[in-house]
């Protein structure tokens, strides 16, 4: 018998994290020189050119940050709020440091943040455990109270993880298990969270990768150790009493003809009649040599039933136990930046 075994699920997550590019857009570069040199009437006009010509993403959301900074140096807050809104519908994973920003700048930005819905942050953290044990940590935050609903995409299935009304720091739980329990099958898998608010949406999302391992589970059983199937049929002892009978008969006979030797009997009923004593004496005989007929041991057909009854209950426990065996997944969780989100 084999013994206990766990599927193994590793779930290893997908993302960019692509590290930080060079501006790519010259009218952008010469903004941020002009910012560089404390030169923000010219920053701000470079800048705002800057967003009329074709950039790339980072571009753009370079270009707006640029701009959002040199209004909060320029003390125009409100505009720079607005700037830092485009920033974050463009980049919500935009972070600033607060040991290299003005007041002015943080402070701006952490109004824009109130101002938009974003789900930030959305990270699925490292974890392993046995399925129906444990699950997968799944964190995010939601800028504004808004309808959150958290699914799980792949495999031709959607698993709604959780929708409720949220707002800030969301922490979830994925099972990585199907609703009949048994774990995910092996393949591509996305974590997709969408906030709504009235006509605004937001959506973010972390792709997932997962494989398995074999199953490891019980054979079921043909026998028990130390029991054995007895025969249902025996052989009964040999007995001598066909041939005693035999005896009796034939003496009886015997001492009949000598009864009446001297009588009426001639002697061919004499010969009849020891004839008769000597088949007899054969006949019992032969039937006492002869090998009895197999019979039914009751004894040993009941006993053979327990055992059948007590395979089939063992094979049917075995059974159960195969099935929560077959949902015992191991799963390994490897953490990277999410893949991004959309408004």
């Amino acid at each position: 018998m084999r013994g206990m075994g766990m599927v193994v699920l590793l779930v290893a997550l997908v993302g960019s994290g692509a590290a930080a590019q060079a501006v790519q857009n010259a009218t952008l570069r010469r903004a941020q020189q002009a910012y560089d040199n404390l030169d923000y009437r010219q920053a701000l006009t470079l800048g705002q050119a800057s967003l009329r010509e074709r950039l790339t993403g980072v571009d753009r959301a370079r270009a707006y940050e640029l701009v959002a900074f040199t209004f909060s140096a320029m003390d125009s807050i409100l505009k720079a709020v607005d700037a830092f809104k485009q920033v974050i519908l463009l980049d919500a994973e935009r972070t600033l440091d607060p040991n290299r920003t003005s007041p002015k700048a943080l402070s701006a930005f952490q109004v824009a943040l109130t101002q938009v819905l974003v789900v930030r942050g959305l990270k699925v953290d490292s974890a392993s455990f046995v399925a129906g044990q444990g699950f997968v940590p799944v964190r995010y935050t939601v800028t504004q109270p808004a309808r959150v609903v958290t699914r799980v995409l792949g495999g031709g299935r959607t698993v709604v993880v959780d929708s409720s009304v949220a707002n800030g720091q969301m922490n979830l739980r994925w099972l990585a298990r199907l609703p009949n329990g048994d774990p995910v099958p092996a393949g591509s898998y996305t974590v997709v969270v969408e906030a709504n608010v009235g006509q605004n949406s937001f959506s973010a999302s972390q792709a997932l990768r997962v494989t398995q391992g074999a199953v490891d589970t019980l054979p079921h059983l043909t026998s028990l150790a130390g029991y054995e199937y007895l025969p249902e049929t025996e052989v009964p002892p040999k007995s001598w009493r066909p041939l005693g009978l035999a005896f009796l008969y034939a003496g009886v006979a015997g001492a009949g003809t000598a009864a009446l030797g001297g009588g009426e009997l001639g002697q061919s009923s004499q010969r009849e009649l020891l004839a008769a004593s000597v088949v007899t004496l054969a006949a019992g005989l032969i039937t006492t040599l002869k090998k009895p007929a197999p019979q039914p041991a009751r004894a040993n057909i009941l006993y053979n039933r327990l055992l059948r009854d007590q395979l089939t209950r063992r094979n049917e426990e075995i059974a159960r136990q195969n099935v929560q065996r077959r949902q015992q997944v191991e799963i390994r969780v490897v953490p990277v930046p999410r893949t991004g989100g959309g408004r």
